[in-house]
This record gives C-alpha cells, structure tokens and sequence, in this order.
C-alpha cells in the first residue's frame, strides 16, 4: 500500500528548542494518530507489545554498532534496512526501528531515504520539497549534515531523498555515495544510521549500498516472501555479512507479530 502524501508537518524550528550548528533548522512535527492509522505505527492497544519486539530487535544491532568486544562489526553503527521485494513492510519496519532506537539514552538514529524509486520516508514525513540525499551526491560543496532534518522525537533526525532526476539510481552508486555515507557515521560516534533502501531483488542500487553499510536488516513478510526470494536476496549480500532477518506478520505461539534472528550468507555460516 502507497503511502499517503504527508503523514507529519515541517515546521520553523521555535523559540526554546535547541539550536545546532549543523542542520536543517526547520523540525519535523510526527502525526501519530495518522501513522497509527495508516498502519505505519501499531494500535494503541497493541503499542506496548511492538514495543517489547522492537527491544529484542534492536538490542544486538547496538551491540554490532557501538558494543565493545566481539559483538562489535566494522561499520556496525551504518545498518541498512532492506526488503527482497516491495510490500514487505520495510517502511513500517524502517519507522518503528528509529523510533525504538531513538529511545536509547545515549544513542541517537538518522533515518536516511535512499529508496530513491519510492521514497515513501520522505513522503510520510513532508519533506519532499527539502534538500536530501540526492542534492549532496551531486554537488560536492553541499556539507550533508546540514540537510539532516530534526523530528519532535528527541534523538531521532532524518535526511530525505532530495530532488529526484534522471541519474539518481547512478548517484546512489557513486564513489561520492560512500564519502557521504562514511561522513554520516563518523558525525557522532553515538549515532546509528538507517538507510531505507531500495528491494534487494529489484534494483542494483541496494547491492552497492549494502558494500558501504556493516549491518543488513532484511525484512520478510510471512506468508508472502517465498524462501526462494530470500535466499536470493542474501547471496546478493556476500560473504560473512552481518545479516538480521525481521519476520513481519507472522503467527507463532508466543502471539508475536515480529521474529528477528539471524540469516546465513552467502558462505553457509550464521553471523
């Protein structure tokens, strides 16, 4: 299902909040009710049981991205959300993971749009008339921090797809796309950051994009996503990927709607 056009409004940042020297200084104001609506956010009735998913599903994504030891991965804190095909649930599941991590006392979550052929982050959130991601890869004098758009959810910020043109899949494999995507996660040693990216199995531009992250949340929708689609789409990933599966939709006896747990690569081995 399309997302609708706006979901949330972009507002002036006012008087008391705190100023960055980086970033947009427009905020961005999140509906609620509309997400809970659009099925974008769990009922009110069920929110407290997302939750609890969304803890299980987040707490070894922080452990590879700023854990100490041997949970830690290269360039664990760059995490890519991603799908086999479209309609699996990667906006909700893109969504709700920054919103759950954004939580995290000492963490903060940039939710980056790169599904440049339905940027359905920058669309929920109103911002498709802002700079993003795609106005920085083509000129170099652009600093993408200062694109990074702040949200009325503390520790939570997003940087939207930008204007669109007909390069923009090759944009996305640029050398220029790994600067960027190396300068997000350096900006603050505390941050995760999320790439919403295209469908493994339907684009090009996702498989570049999983080389320059460290970890790949792949989303599955039971009943829906046949095991031949998702072994294909991790052998795209290569070898000794650090590659999480959220099974969304699905019906187990613990009346859980949401698996997480961890798929082989393309060598065979679990990561």
């Amino acid at each position: 299902m399309e997302p609708p056009q706006s979901l949330a409004r972009l507002l002036p940042a006012v008087e008391g909040t705190t100023a960055s020297s980086t970033g947009s200084s427009k905020i961005v104001q999140i509906d609620r009710a509309s997400l809970r609506a659009n099925g974008l956010l769990a009922p009110e009735n069920h929110q407290r049981r997302l939750a609890d998913e969304y803890r299980q599903i987040k707490r070894p994504i922080i452990a590879h991205a700023i854990g100490r030891g041997p949970d830690k991965v290269a360039r664990g804190h760059l995490v890519m959300v991603a799908s086999a095909m479209a309609g699996e649930g990667k906006t909700f599941s893109s969504i709700n993971l920054a919103m759950s991590l954004s939580l995290e006392k000492d963490i903060s979550v940039l939710l980056v749009d790169a599904d440049i052929p339905k940027p359905h982050i920058t669309r929920t959130f109103a911002l498709e008339n802002e700079p993003g991601l795609l106005d920085v890869l083509r000129d170099e004098n652009m600093r993408v921090e200062d694109l990074v758009v702040r949200t009325d959810v503390d520790g939570l910020s997003i940087l939207p797809v930008g204007k669109q043109s007909e390069t923009a899949e090759e944009l996305l494999a640029s050398a220029r796309m790994e600067q960027i995507a190396l300068q997000l996660g350096t900006q603050d040693p505390n941050r995760i950051v999320l790439f919403d990216s295209p469908p493994l199995l339907l684009t090009s531009e996702s498989r570049v994009l999983a080389g320059l992250v460290g970890q790949i949340i792949l989303v599955v929708r039971a009943g829906s996503t046949t095991q031949q689609m998702v072994q294909e789409a991790i052998s795209y990933l290569g070898e000794g990927r650090s590659i999480g599966l959220v099974l969304n939709q699905c019906e187990m006896e613990t009346k859980t709607g949401y698996y997480y747990g961890y798929a082989p690569s393309g060598s065979g081995t679990a990561n």
